[in-house]
């Protein structure tokens, strides 16, 4: 029985009576690292909304009667995205009144019903997408992404996969996360680029930081030269004058280091800064 509907009178209980886990160890450490990849990149991909949750190795309840279904990674959509300063314990449904809209469990070498037990039950629960990545897998496709049509799961081709009612792609690709190059599951966007890793994301903003520095210092150099060859050939410039100067764009300062060979006066230099 899956319970969708929450009834004060019934005194079922909360998140805070029942345990957060099934309190059995991961077999390995990607069952942790692979779906708490995507929740870091996701958190910075939606860093606005807060309407959605992802859970890695959470317990979620649907059955008061029954323990939780623990599975490797879980993100639900339309859920608040904090229920309150100490976060939540566990996932229940008939108090978070939504299911989970997309499902990971990572394979490892001992099987836990991945491809037919675990799908049977998030199908007959009703969770949109189900993802299995097994990279143990030599022969068959690691990446396995199945959406639910008509209450049964149907296997979506090629890779990255696209996911229309989430707005995202999910595929693998070799990268570095924590220190550890190997092939882990990224978000991707719809023209099939992955969004980058903490890891990328820094040495990205890194690169833009030397080349603003670099930019920056590229035009105040220019600046510099274009002042002293201004003083040279008209004088002493105004203070008005300079701070208009000091305003220009780079591609402004080089069409004035051009024209100010035809200037003769400060007059000439005046009437330029007035046409921009």
């Amino acid at each position: 029985m899956i319970l969708l509907k929450y009834d004060p009178l019934a005194n079922l209980p909360t998140a805070e009576d029942l345990p957060d886990s099934d309190d059995k160890p991961v077999d390995n450490e990607l069952q942790d690292l692979v779906p708490g990849l995507l929740k870091i990149i996701l958190a910075s991909l939606w860093r606005d909304r807060m309407d959605w949750f992802f859970g890695v190795d959470m317990g979620i309840y649907y059955d008061p009667n029954e323990p939780a279904i623990v599975p490797d990674g879980f993100l639900s959509i339309g859920v608040p995205r904090i229920k309150s300063e100490n976060l939540r314990l566990s996932y229940v449904l008939w108090i978070e009144q939504k299911l989970p809209t997309l499902v990971i469990e990572v394979v490892s070498h001992k099987r836990r019903g991945e491809y037919s037990k675990k799908k049977d039950f998030y199908a007959e629960m009703g969770v949109l997408y189900y993802v299995v990545y097994n990279p143990l897998r030599k022969r068959k496709p690691r990446l396995e992404v199945y959406r639910l049509e008509n209450g049964q799961y149907t296997l979506l081709p090629g890779e990255p996969v696209w996911l229309p009612d989430i707005g995202l792609g999910i595929g693998r690709k070799r990268v570095t996360h924590q220190g550890v190059n190997r092939e882990w599951l990224l978000w991707y966007d719809i023209n099939g680029q992955p969004y980058p890793t903490p890891e990328e994301q820094v040495e990205i903003s890194r690169q833009q930081g030397q080349q603003q520095g670099r930019q920056e210092g590229i035009q105040q150099g220019k600046l510099e030269l274009i002042l002293r060859l201004l003083r040279l050939k008209l004088g002493e410039i105004n203070m008005i004058q300079e701070a208009r100067i000091k305003q220009l764009t780079i591609s402004q300062l080089d069409e004035l280091g051009i024209q100010l060979f035809n200037f003769l006066e400060l007059s000439d230099l005046d009437q330029w800064l007035q046409k921009l």
